[in-house]
């Protein structure tokens, strides 16, 4: 069944009978907004990467919701909801400790004054609220343009997304140009959905990918921060990593680093690099937790243990070298991605580790075991124990001294604390 929507796109409804999305595959706390919303007299849809994911087989990560409702109705209705963004507001309803982004449906009108663009054409400010045909159309890829109405349970395709799917493409609904220009961020998620969903980039989308790559300069570095995250604890970093290289967006990201892989460093280096992103993938694929200091030691440590090795030739000894370069090499990197100051220290802390691998003699190893940020640092030296940048048997070693000196679990007291004394019952003369 289709209708009419543009010139470009037709609205094709498909009934509960002819897909593949139930219930069961959506959390109970999406359902449970979906079900408020519509009994309260509003549109309610799951939309974009839920939806798009269930098709695919995938399980979603998370649900979001698309409803007629603005975000003042929606937090009048949900007692569990916050009300958040001035860019974009948005209202987060949590339970208990999944959260469920809820958002407006919008319409992208310049000319509306709750949408403010700059004079590149980027989205300042939207905030200008429309019909689902809007909203549907001013979202960033066809795929993500996928609605499932729990009023009838049907599934509503605005912009060809289902083919798309079906041909594993990702394209951009509208002109990739312009919707570049609105918001750059969108190159790095057109990276971020090609690797983690195996899809090709749609050809005039990736050639507007290589000509305006440098529109990602302009974008704060607090957002790259978030991004980078995304792509990489996405379980598909490596892949991710090499499509950030060849569309060239690499250089915008991380450019200390861009510049010194193009020098052509050792095989080892490169091989420690992809390594740390394998294993980083296969932790989350086993749902192991993964640390953002971890991602951006590794990436990071080429130009730390260069910086190092330099510094040393100037009679500085290791460990002081290891600490003025890892200082040197994020003071670099915080102008492009703004790394919170807590992820790294611990990447700092990984590094200076890495020469006490070398010491097992003494009581030096125990102290070691028992450093707060000793598994990763552990993690760390075998991943280039594996790639030759340093001995396979010290990585051994290292492995079976943990089995034979598990690390000590400290005990953590309240700042104040102290131990109650049990003083023994005293015998009661009888009355």
């Amino acid at each position: 069944m289709t209708e009419g929507t543009n010139d470009q796109y037709q609205l094709t409804v498909e009934p509960r009978s002819k897909h593949n999305i139930s219930r069961r595959q959506i959390s109970e706390a999406a359902l449970k907004v979906l079900y408020r919303l519509n009994k309260a007299g509003y549109r309610a849809c799951l939309v974009g990467g839920g939806v798009r994911d269930v098709l695919l087989g995938k399980r979603p990560k998370d649900f979001d919701v698309a409803t007629s409702a603005t975000p003042e109705q929606v937090d009048a209705l949900f007692k569990n909801c916050r009300l958040i963004g001035r860019r974009f507001r948005l209202a987060h309803i949590r339970y208990g400790r999944e959260v469920i982004e809820v958002a407006t449906f919008r319409s992208h009108a310049p000319e509306s004054p709750r949408t403010e663009l700059n004079n590149e054409g980027r989205i300042l400010r939207d905030n200008t609220f429309g019909s689902i045909e809007e909203d549907a159309l001013r979202r960033d890829f066809t795929v993500n343009a996928l609605y499932y109405d729990i009023k009838d349970f049907a599934l509503l395709d605005y912009a060809n997304g289902l083919q798309d799917l079906k041909n594993k493409t990702l394209r951009l609904i509208g002109d990739p140009v312009t919707r570049y220009k609105e918001d750059p961020v969108r190159m790095l998620r057109a990276i971020r959905f090609a690797a983690k969903l195996g899809f090709t980039i749609d050809k005039a989308a990736e050639q507007a990918i290589f000509k305006w790559g440098h529109l990602l300069k302009d974008i704060p570095s607090a957002r790259l921060y978030d991004e980078v995250l995304k792509i990489f604890h996405s379980g598909h970093a490596l892949h991710a990593y090499e499509l950030l290289r060849h569309y060239q967006l690499f250089k915008y990201l991380f450019p200390h680093l861009d510049k010194y892989l193009k020098s052509e460093p050792a095989e080892s280096i490169l091989d420690f690099i992809e390594q740390s992103l394998v294993n980083t993938d296969i932790r989350i694929a086993q749902h192991k937790p993964v640390s953002p200091a971890f991602i951006f030691a590794a990436l990071l440590w080429p130009l730390v243990h260069q910086k190092a090795i330099q510094l040393q030739a100037e009679k500085i000894s290791t460990l002081p070298a290891l600490q003025i370069a890892g200082s040197e090499i994020f003071s670099q990197q915080v102008k492009t991605i703004a790394v919170p100051k807590r992820f790294s220290q611990i990447a700092k802390n990984i590094w200076n580790m890495q020469p006490r691998f070398s010491n097992t003699r003494g009581k030096q190893p125990k102290r070691l075991v028992n450093h707060p940020n000793f598994r990763a640092g552990y993690d760390f030296f075998c991943i280039q124990s594996m790639v030759g940048l340093t001995t396979f048997q010290l990585c051994e070693w290292w492995t079976q001294f943990q089995i034979d000196n598990p690390p000590q679990v400290p005990v953590h007291r309240k700042p104040g604390h102290r131990p109650r004394r049990h003083r023994q019952a005293r015998n009661k003369s009888p009355e």
